[in-house]
């Protein structure tokens, strides 16, 4: 006697708007692991964790770049198009993942993007979104002044403060990391350092740049309870190890402000 799964009605319904008329193979060939995981992942989660469309599905796609979950962005990522977020979002979300991630780890992500895009008749190259200019100069002011606006006042000529021995780490991570991605258009700050707490949560082994980005959410205006529920959101996803690394993280920098 085959197994039927049963999936309650809202896990099919928000299957449905993630993939209209599509039926998983899954349900033939693993029907009870389908019926525990879509009805936690798409109706217990999904209705305990009130979030917007849009955040949700930005925290999705970030933490699928940061685990290497390429197989299941590359179905998740038409959902997300489909339920409010933009190419220039999407191509956001990419790009900036290379400053934490590595292009080793983002390229696959990065040629599917774009083969999901042109699928969909979406011209590329999208139009421009940088605000600095590539000279370094351009970069190095505008990078200073992101991570002001994120960090504080502390972090003013940061590019000086650097090791000794490597003191080109720091200046990169200014004119590279922030002032050729956070200056960008397409993301605001907070929505950056959203999906950059994504990126390093679900690559886990970062604990100490974990905590950072913790906190500059909470100073760009991310709340700590909107960190909580982005962070729930993503537990399918992740798993729970990671999920509750990220927690920890987040409760060590509340508790130290």
């Amino acid at each position: 006697m085959t197994y039927e799964a049963r999936i309650t009605e809202d896990a099919r319904a928000f299957h449905e708007k993630m993939f209209p008329g599509y039926e998983s193979d899954f349900l033939r060939t693993d029907p009870e692991f389908i019926e525990r995981f879509d009805n936690f992942a798409f109706d217990e989660v999904v209705t305990q964790v009130q979030l917007d469309d849009e955040t949700r599905y930005l925290g999705w796609l970030a933490t699928l770049l940061g685990c290497q979950g390429i197989d299941e962005y590359c179905a998740m990522l038409p959902a997300a198009l489909r339920n409010g977020i933009t190419p220039v979002q999407a191509k956001e979300v990419v790009y900036q993942a290379v400053a934490y991630l590595g292009i080793g780890r983002v390229f696959p992500f990065l040629k599917a993007t774009n083969e999901i895009l042109e699928a969909q008749d979406t011209q590329l190259p999208l139009p421009e979104r940088a605000t600095t200019k590539p000279e370094r100069k351009s970069r190095m002011a505008a990078g200073e002044q992101a991570q002001v606006d994120i960090f504080g006042e502390s972090m003013r000529d940061y590019k000086s403060k650097g090791n000794p021995d490597y003191p080109w780490i720091n200046e990169w991570l200014v004119d590279n990391c922030f002032g050729d991605w956070y200056t960008r258009g397409g993301l605001d700050l907070k929505q950056r350092e959203l999906v950059t707490f994504c990126y390093i949560a679900a690559q886990g082994g970062c604990d100490a740049q974990l905590r950072g980005h913790a906190g500059a959410n909470l100073s760009v205006g991310n709340s700590r309870e909107l960190l909580i529920r982005v962070v729930s959101s993503n537990l399918p996803f992740i798993g729970y190890p990671r999920t509750l690394n990220a927690l920890a993280a987040l409760d060590a920098v509340a508790q130290d402000g």
